[in-house]
């Protein structure tokens, strides 16, 4: 079979790669814990079911307008001026089915052959293979584990080229959990705006900030603002990851070409989801403060763990619900790097993890703690007991 050039380029996602892997492994009946998707394992609220149940019942179910319906794009707006700090009206906003399809629109209207996008590593997994769907170069900038991966100015300088055309901007990060706190995050904006460069903000871990506040960079100022997309998603804060729903906002005329692209591809976002989301934006923020604090006990508890294992370093995260170890300390023998270490622990562990390597950074694994404690204890025995192995 021929395939096109573009879609060559692009390697699977390997978080699904894993996770698929681990429910493979458990309907044969082998008792497999999940470390692997980031997906929060709280229900969606019922308050959320019963808005998009009631919208089902009354009919809702027809095609809404390819942006979205009107009352979510001014309830979106409104959270952004609120909770952001940032002055949007309802035109400059889109919904969309999830971020990951938001970005990818994005990626789709700005780009041209051999445009480049700072992409800093390590990376969530999705930003680089998107970028190539759309023809653009993702230029890979590393980042330290020294300073806990936290993007600086003068290290974004390093990448700039006269073909830069963008630059991903993930706080908090997947896989990191790294926030890049207020006065980094002006330099970086300023950094932008002398090279002419577009931000692409994926700030889908907001309401998961431990030890850092958030800051959306389009709030600073009206000029940055102005080349700025935030993207966002109720995915993880409400815990709606199947029901792929998430926004772009940006200037008018960015949301006018990225509504093009979603009208000649999926037509509109889910009718009957959408008032789900809507009941979501009412609430409030409660929902993902509870949550907030589950994590708070499981990263705390993750992190203890994994310092204890000789050997190993981790910076703490101070947003998101990921942790991303240093475990270059046991690869060693037959194990000769990450992805060996992930197949290993699968096998010998029974637990799910994915490799560093996947997110740009090898010699590293990414643990999800968005699971219950229980799961947690058990698991970091396993990963205790299967690594003490290997030295």
């Amino acid at each position: 079979m021929e395939f096109s050039q573009r879609v060559l380029r692009v390697q699977p996602s390997q978080t699904l790669v894993i996770t698929a892997k681990a429910a493979e492994l458990r309907k044969k009946g082998i008792d497999i814990i999940g470390f692997g998707a980031g997906e929060p394992d709280f229900d969606t609220p019922d308050f959320v079911k019963e808005a998009a149940i009631k919208a089902l019942k009354e009919g809702k179910t027809r095609y809404t307008p390819a942006a979205g319906i009107p009352e979510l794009r001014e309830g979106i707006a409104k959270r952004l001026k609120e909770k952001n700090g940032i002055e949007y009206s309802p035109s400059e906003v889109i919904v969309t089915p999830g971020a990951k399809m938001g970005l990818y629109e994005v990626f789709s209207v700005i780009l041209n052959p051999g445009d480049q996008v700072i992409v800093p590593a390590p990376y969530w997994v999705s930003y680089t293979e998107q970028i190539k769907l759309c023809d653009g170069e993702p230029v890979i900038l590393e980042l330290s584990e020294e300073n806990g991966f936290v993007l600086t100015a003068d290290k974004l300088k390093e990448a700039i080229t006269e073909r830069t055309k963008a630059l991903v901007l993930n706080t908090p990060s997947n896989p990191t959990g790294a926030v890049i706190p207020r006065s980094e995050l002006e330099r970086i904006a300023q950094v932008c705006l002398e090279n002419n460069i577009l931000i692409i903000s994926d700030e889908c871990y907001e309401e998961f900030c431990y030890d850092e506040e958030h800051v959306s960079i389009a709030s600073l100022s009206k000029e940055v603002r102005d080349i700025t997309f935030t993207v966002n998603a109720f995915s993880k804060s409400y815990s709606m990851t199947g029901w792929r729903l998430g926004w772009v906002a940006a200037p008018e005329e960015y949301i006018k070409k990225i509504t093009v692209v979603q009208s000649q591809t999926i037509s509109n976002p889910t009718s009957f989801a959408m008032y789900g989301a809507l009941a979501a934006l009412e609430d409030g923020g409660k929902f993902p403060a509870m949550m907030k604090e589950e994590f708070r006990k499981r990263r705390d508890f993750v992190i203890e763990q994994f310092l204890s294992i000789d050997g190993i370093t981790c910076p703490v995260p101070k947003g998101a619900f990921y942790a991303f170890p240093n475990v270059k300390a046991y690869i060693v023998g037959d194990i000769k790097d990450d992805i060996e270490l992930t197949a290993y622990l699968l096998e010998e562990a029974k637990v799910a993890v994915v490799p560093g390597s996947a997110f740009g950074k090898e010699g590293y694994i990414r643990l999800s703690y968005a699971t219950s404690m229980d799961n947690l204890k058990e698991g970091m025995r396993r990963i205790k007991e299967a690594l003490s192995k290997l030295r």
